[in-house]
């Protein structure tokens, strides 16, 4: 429960730099920006999955590319419940969800690095 919390953060965090790499991207309020982390999640685990059923003719199509289109529209879509995001047209969410997605990793990466599981394999002589 603990982790899940610090990812939501983590991801309010990337939100947060997508002004300064996306000027076109607003984002009023660290309480927005977890307001918009939460309903991304909401929506990427409720509607995302459904959208790329439903489009998996056309993303087959253009060999995955696509899915950049879906993200970038449900990013818009979760923007427009909160006042004080403004996205400044389609270009701006598809390069601000590829941003977002790669702070947003590398955030969760340096806080929470995979730990290796290692095998030990016993021989008999």
């Amino acid at each position: 429960m603990l982790r899940l919390l610090a990812i939501w953060i983590i991801n309010a965090v990337a939100l947060l730099a997508l002004p300064h790499l996306v000027p076109s991207i607003q984002i009023a309020s660290f309480g927005t920006a977890l307001g918009l982390a939460l309903v991304l999640g909401l929506i990427n685990a409720v509607l995302r999955p459904l959208l790329i059923l439903l489009t998996l003719p056309v993303t087959l199509l253009t060999l995955g590319v696509f899915i950049v289109v879906i993200n970038a529209l449900l990013f818009q879509l979760a923007a427009s419940f909160f006042d004080g995001v403004q996205i400044g047209g389609f270009w701006s969410a598809v390069f601000g969800t590829l941003l977002y997605s790669l702070v947003s990793w590398a955030l969760t990466a340096l806080l929470f690095p995979k730990q290796s599981k290692s095998v030990t394999i016993i021989t008999r002589n």
